[in-house]
């Protein structure tokens, strides 16, 4: 074809063509300027709020390819499974440090450009006859493949991860007793003796009413606040739209009558709905209806007395509550709870005599530093005291 144009060039044909084609180029580069192609993203990733160019990548690169020997060089260069771990730990040790300054950065850390251009001054490798070679500093700049701007970034790098992670490596001298408490807390070992007291080898007769009632005068029983509750209920299978609208405008009617002045009873049994009565029970009591769900018995415990619920949306239909009544939490009669007090008086009476028994020996000990029918265990951190010992 451009044979073809350069014998015909000449040719209203050929011009036409070479037209095309030089606004086809024009046009490429005009909308790669006007759109930004050639501006393109050059981050390869983010840390936090940082990025790391392409650019910064290459020089991390050239830099430690610069220090690397020509075999190492070569082995990368020639090798693509070579060139992707380099690359990789490339990447990496940039992203660490940036995550580094990151953390100093959150820290509040200033490395202050006076700080930086001191540690340069007084590095040995810029110095002749112990002062700062300005020839020595180019020279080993150039050497290095570096710059100014480059060396301060990378030298203000190696301070932040100093500050960072200095402290992590510095080992905290521990106080000698911290040593010694740390090392009994797992090694020492104690010798011990003990006699058990047990409830059970004590008799206590009968208590009398007025001893069951001395002791319910300081063991009071409260009885807790119960509800009485009535309800309606209109089952509707709640996987189904046409029953559950079909329940809703009925338990609807439902609630339009007790609205109107009827009661519970006299609502249900007009539309075809249950009406159910429960027992008194208490917040944290059994229910034994399977309607009334814990979140439901929650809501009732908010209702005052004599008031009715909006509708409530169950598993199984939907219901209206109403509070029967409400009877406070209350002493309860010595009467009616005097059997539950027999068993707790007599562990009471035998826990006194027990705890007699016990510091009858610890006197005994006392006076006579006699220990006879003791028990002996050797007791650990790792093995722990008897379970006797321990209740």
């Amino acid at each position: 074809m451009l044979e073809y144009l350069r014998n015909a060039a000449e040719k209203p044909l050929a011009k036409f063509l070479i037209a095309v084609l030089a606004f086809s180029f024009i046009g490429w580069g005009v909308a790669e300027w006007i759109f930004g192609g050639g501006m393109g993203d050059t981050n390869l990733v983010r840390i936090g709020d940082a990025e790391i160019t392409v650019n910064q990548f290459s020089n991390q690169k050239s830099q430690m390819l610069a220090n690397m020997s020509r075999e190492q060089q070569r082995s990368i260069y020639t090798d693509a499974n070579a060139t992707k771990s380099f690359n990789r730990y490339v990447l990496g040790d940039l992203t660490s440090q940036q995550m580094v300054q990151n953390r100093a950065a959150d820290l509040g850390f200033v490395i202050s450009d006076h700080r930086i251009a001191k540690q340069i001054r007084e590095m040995p490798a810029f110095q002749d006859n112990g002062k700062f070679s300005e020839q020595r500093f180019d020279a080993a700049l150039y050497a290095n493949g570096l710059t100014e701007d480059r060396l301060a970034t990378v030298l203000r790098a190696d301070i932040a991860r100093t500050m960072v992670l200095g402290p992590m490596s510095e080992r905290v001298r521990v106080p000698e007793f911290a040593v010694d408490a740390a090392y009994n807390a797992r090694y020492a070992t104690r010798e011990i003796e003990y006699k058990m007291v047990n409830f059970k080898d004590f008799k206590v007769a009968t208590p009398t009413d007025d001893a069951l009632q001395t002791y319910y005068a300081q063991h009071p029983k409260t009885l807790p606040e119960t509800r009485r509750v009535s309800y309606v209920f209109v089952s509707a299978d709640m996987s189904k739209p046409d029953e559950v609208d079909a329940g809703m405008a009925r338990i609807t009617r439902v609630e339009d009558e007790i609205i109107g002045g009827d009661s519970l009873v006299a609502a249900a049994k007009k539309h075809g709905a249950k009406f159910v009565q429960l027992k008194d029970f208490a917040r944290n009591g059994a229910v034994g209806d399977a309607n009334i769900t814990p979140e439901i018995v929650a809501q009732i415990f908010t209702m005052d007395a004599n008031s009715d619920s909006e509708i409530i949306e169950g598993k199984k239909g939907f219901m209206i509550l109403h509070i029967d009544n409400i009877s406070p939490a209350h002493s309860a009669e010595f009467a009616s709870v005097k059997k539950e007090l027999v068993p707790e008086w007599t562990r009471a009476e035998k826990r006194k005599q027990a705890y007699e028994r016990a510091n009858a020996i610890l006197v005994d000990l006392n006076n006579d530093n006699k220990w006879t029918g003791a028990t002996a265990k050797t007791v650990t951190r790792g093995n722990g005291a008897p379970m006797a010992v321990l209740i």
